[in-house]
């Protein structure tokens, strides 16, 4: 983990030879002990792609707690102090010593339900957390909600008319665009997402009970992905 800015490094300085659009993708099935979701990463956010799948083929995430779930709002985990916390202890503030990871903001990419997205801290460039992520939860805005959450957003930010039937439809949190990396999407398992939300937890947004992650890759044809989970690529 020491080794991470490097390897960011070596992500960037690749990232020409990678402009080709692959008919294989990557498929992250996290395993916890309420069923499991499965996602993809998108190619638009390649550091984070390259980093996340790294940790999870490194086994990283393995027995890590989702230690925050906020109801109609989001789960987080992979603090990686999380693994032996004794109950009730606080958590979040784990990772801090891995090399934050530069924003990639992407108009596409937004904040609608099932988005995986990196957690951070308050620093200026609003650079990610190295391990710990979120994966959004939110709710169903009608346009008066809608435009008062975008106001919020960076930049007061002007969503697209299908990115507003997203969020008039199937729901997310708008505010959170432009303000945190949004680089991959659950494809499988909303259910397993919304059961995890629904927890009994404490002040500390911390489950009374342990939510423990593991996490797979596998990579496979993107018409395999299609066919399986009825996610379609662009």
């Amino acid at each position: 983990m020491k080794h991470i800015a490097l390897f960011l490094l070596a992500v960037v300085s690749t990232a020409a030879f990678a402009q080709k659009k692959s008919k294989k993708a990557e498929v992250v099935t996290i395993h916890t002990s309420y069923g499991d979701m499965a996602a993809i990463l998108h190619d638009q956010t390649p550091l984070h792609k390259a980093n996340f799948l790294k940790l999870a083929k490194d086994h990283f995430y393995d027995s890590l707690l989702f230690h925050r779930i906020i109801e109609n709002f989001m789960i987080q985990g992979g603090d990686p102090t999380s693994k032996n916390a004794k109950a009730g202890e606080r958590l979040g503030g784990g990772g801090g010593n891995m090399e934050r990871i530069p924003a990639e903001f992407h108009p596409d990419l937004f904040h609608k339900k099932g988005a995986l997205a990196a957690a951070r801290d308050n620093n200026p460039e609003k650079k990610s957390s190295a391990c710990q992520f979120y994966i959004v939860q939110g709710k169903v805005y009608n346009d008066s909600e809608l435009d008062g959450q975008l106001r919020r957003a960076a930049g007061t930010r002007q969503a697209t008319s299908a990115q507003r039937e997203v969020y008039k439809t199937v729901g997310g949190t708008p505010h959170l665009d432009g303000n945190y990396t949004v680089f991959g999407q659950v494809i499988s398992g909303l259910a397993v997402l919304d059961s995890i939300a629904h927890q009994p937890k404490d002040r500390t947004d911390r489950p009374l009970k342990d939510v423990r992650m593991s996490m797979k890759v596998e990579k496979m044809k993107k018409k395999k992905i299609t066919k399986r989970y009825g996610y379609r690529f662009e």
